[in-house]
C-alpha cells in the first residue's frame, strides 16, 4: 500500500506542474473521476501535436522524469507517444505516456484522433485512491472513455466500462462511434461474455472494493442496454 501511495502523491504533484500544457488526461486517472477510485500507477495523457508534447518533455525533464527507451515503452497504445519515468523513494517507479496527435490501441489498431478526444472532453474533478487532495483534470466524458476502452475491450477496460456505465447518457453515441472503427457486435459480445462469467464480480471487487448486489444487477442492465 505504501508504494502505491507515493506513487498516487508523485502522480498528482507531476499532473500539477504540466497543468498549463493543453492534455487530456485517459486511463485509470480519467476513469476515477466517475468511480470509486482504483489505483493507478501511471498516468496518460493526450495532447494534439509535437509542439505541446516537447513541452511536457520539458516540464517533466525539469521534474527529474527521464526518457524511457522504446524498448522498454510497453503500454496498450501504439503510434506516436513517448513515456517519461521517474524513480522516487525506496526505488519505485511512476510513468507518464505522453500520447501524440491520436490514442491508437496496440492490440486492434483502433484508433481516435487527439483532437476527438479533446472535443468530448471536459474539465472534471480528480480524486486519487490513496489522497483527500483534489485536483481538476480534463478528461473524456464517460461516453468517449467507454468508446476507448470497448475497442480495446481488455479485463481492465470491461471492468471501467462496467463501472462507468451509470454515467452514459447517451447509448447511441457509443454504438456509432464504436462502428466507425470496428465492429461493435464483435467488441460487445466480449464485453457481456466478460460481465456475465461467474467470477466478474469478484475480480471487480478485487479492484473497487466491495458492490452490494442491486449496484451490481443495475450496472449488469445497464450493459446490456448498450447492446439493444
Amino acid at each position: 500500500m505504501y508504494d502505491l501511495e507515493l506513487r498516487e502523491k508523485e502522480i498528482f504533484e507531476t499532473i500539477k506542474k504540466i497543468k498549463n500544457i493543453d492534455f487530456v488526461i485517459i486511463g485509470g486517472y480519467a476513469v476515477n473521476v466517475y468511480t470509486p477510485p482504483r489505483f493507478s500507477v501511471d498516468a496518460d495523457i493526450v495532447v494534439l501535436d509535437s509542439a505541446a508534447a516537447k513541452k511536457a518533455a520539458m516540464i517533466l525533464e525539469m521534474a527529474q522524469y527521464t526518457k524511457a527507451a522504446e524498448s522498454n515503452a510497453q503500454t496498450p497504445y501504439h503510434g506516436e507517444f513517448v513515456r517519461y519515468e521517474k524513480k522516487i523513494e525506496k526505488g519505485f517507479t511512476v510513468s507518464v505516456d505522453i500520447l501524440i496527435g491520436k490514442v491508437l490501441d496496440r492490440q486492434t489498431g483502433a484508433f481516435v484522433s487527439a483532437e476527438w478526444v479533446f472535443k468530448n472532453s471536459s474539465v472534471k474533478t480528480l480524486q486519487g485512491k490513496t489522497m483527500t487532495e483534489h485536483i481538476k483534470v480534463r478528461v473524456p466524458s464517460p461516453e468517449a472513455l467507454i468508446v476507448m476502452k470497448l475497442l480495446s475491450c481488455r479485463t481492465t477496460d470491461m471492468r471501467d466500462i462496467f463501472m462507468m456505465i451509470v454515467h452514459v447518457g447517451d447509448f447511441s453515441f457509443i454504438k456509432k462511434e464504436v462502428s466507425e472503427r470496428a465492429d461493435f457486435k464483435q467488441h460487445y459480445t466480449k464485453l457481456k461474455e466478460k460481465i456475465i462469467s461467474k467470477d466478474f464480480k469478484n475480480n471487480l471487487q478485487g479492484v473497487f472494493g466491495f458492490v452490494l448486489e442491486q449496484t451490481f444487477n443495475k450496472h449488469k442492465e445497464l450493459i446490456i442496454k448498450l447492446g439493444e
